[in-house]
């Protein structure tokens, strides 16, 4: 049985400034963030470190182009911890940073996967509440030489602490923190359904869940948009909990089936697995309503208060709630893509699909596709 591990020490503090002071920033650390992020709640502070924005090597997802420009930008620069400060983007080329010797590329890092060790310690500072991947040792980087999305992953790119702060969610937009959430709410369905699942792991995804659900009813019960914040700090944790849950059972055919999305039509993340989350769960309910996915419609019942017969629909009402899902058509994707979509995510994502909780064929994934559309 796979050994059940929680990597990265974990913190919370109230604000940066704590954290700065505790973690004694200095000229050695490298921060690796965004400017919106920075100016608001770290400028003020003046540390004495080092500053890159990750907006200057290009902008949405993490590709191999804007990774491989940083790499050569710090060529010349001599530096000891790295402190990520941000979402996704921020988070996964952080992680390549920690991993790669001076002259290494992403190609590089990607042969020798495997053999890969940690150049230097690693701190991250999640700004979302939905990636998890603080707790996590995966990068996933758009290889835009492959046309693919791709898993980097390897003991050596845990972070060594995660930190949550709930100040550094204060000036997020209301969809980066809907889809981010929705998200978060991804990783902790597909973990608790994974087959590589285990009792801890399930603690996990079923508190995420909790915690997601409770802050999602209270906030949509308020017309104001901003009325999710007082709940910022529940959602982190619960982005942080889904993290460690997916970090040991995996995530499966959602984001698996959403990378083509992002990929060629550069969905966001979290909206790409929006898309899929309600067609992948019908495909499972027809396939295999009972066992595992029974139990989580009865976790799911006893957080909604309904019956598991309708804990899924009413999941999805509040998810649309939350914020409404689109197709894929509304996205630009034509109904002859998908024919090469399901091909290419069972070429390319089988250390996703893996972790379905049920097999998914061929002709699975095109109706799922089809019923996404």
């Amino acid at each position: 049985m796979k050994a059940f591990q929680i990597v990265p020490k974990i913190r919370e503090y109230a604000e940066f400034s704590e954290f700065a002071k505790e973690s004694g920033l200095q000229a050695k650390d490298l921060i690796l963030t965004n400017a919106w992020i920075f100016r608001p709640k770290i400028e003020a502070l003046h540390l004495d470190c080092q500053i890159l924005f990750a907006e200057k090597y290009g902008t949405g997802e993490p590709t191999d182009v804007m990774a491989d420009a940083i790499l050569e930008e710090l060529q010349d620069s001599t530096y000891d911890r790295i402190i990520a400060v941000g979402g996704g983007t921020i988070i996964d080329l952080a992680k390549v940073l920690a991993v790669a010797d001076i002259n290494d590329t992403v190609a590089d890092l990607y042969e020798r996967m495997d053999a890969l060790r940690k150049i230097h310690p690693l701190v991250i500072v999640p700004t979302t509440c939905g990636t998890g991947s603080e707790v996590t040792n995966i990068s996933i980087i758009n290889r835009t030489q492959k046309g693919i999305k791709q898993g980097l992953a390897s003991p050596a790119m845990f972070a060594d602490e995660a930190v949550l702060i709930p100040e550094l969610l204060e000036g997020l937009p209301y969809h980066v923190y809907a889809a981010s959430s929705i998200d978060a709410m991804v990783h902790a369905v597909e973990s608790y359904l994974s087959p590589q699942a285990c009792s801890f792991s399930e603690l996990f995804s079923g508190q995420a869940m909790r915690l997601l659900t409770d802050g999602w009813k209270a906030a949509v019960s308020h017309s104001d948009p901003e009325a999710w914040k007082p709940y910022a700090a529940m959602l982190l944790r619960a982005s942080n909990y889904a993290g460690i849950a997916f970090g040991h059972a995996g995530c499966a055919a959602v984001h698996a089936l959403s990378y083509p999305l992002g990929g060629v039509h550069h969905v966001p993340h979290g909206e790409a697995n929006h898309v899929m989350f309600e067609p992948v769960m019908k495909a499972y309910m027809r396939k295999k309503p009972d066992g595992r996915l029974y139990r989580l419609r009865e976790l799911l019942g006893s957080m909604l208060a309904c019956r598991p017969e309708e804990a899924l629909e009413n999941l999805f009402d509040l998810v649309e709630r939350v914020q409404e899902r689109k197709t894929m058509r509304s996205y630009g994707v034509t109904p002859d893509e998908i024919t090469w979509y399901a091909d290419n995510v069972i070429e390319t994502q089988q250390r996703l699909l893996v972790n379905n909780y049920v097999p998914l064929t061929r002709d699975d994934i095109l109706r799922i596709y089809e019923d996404a559309l």
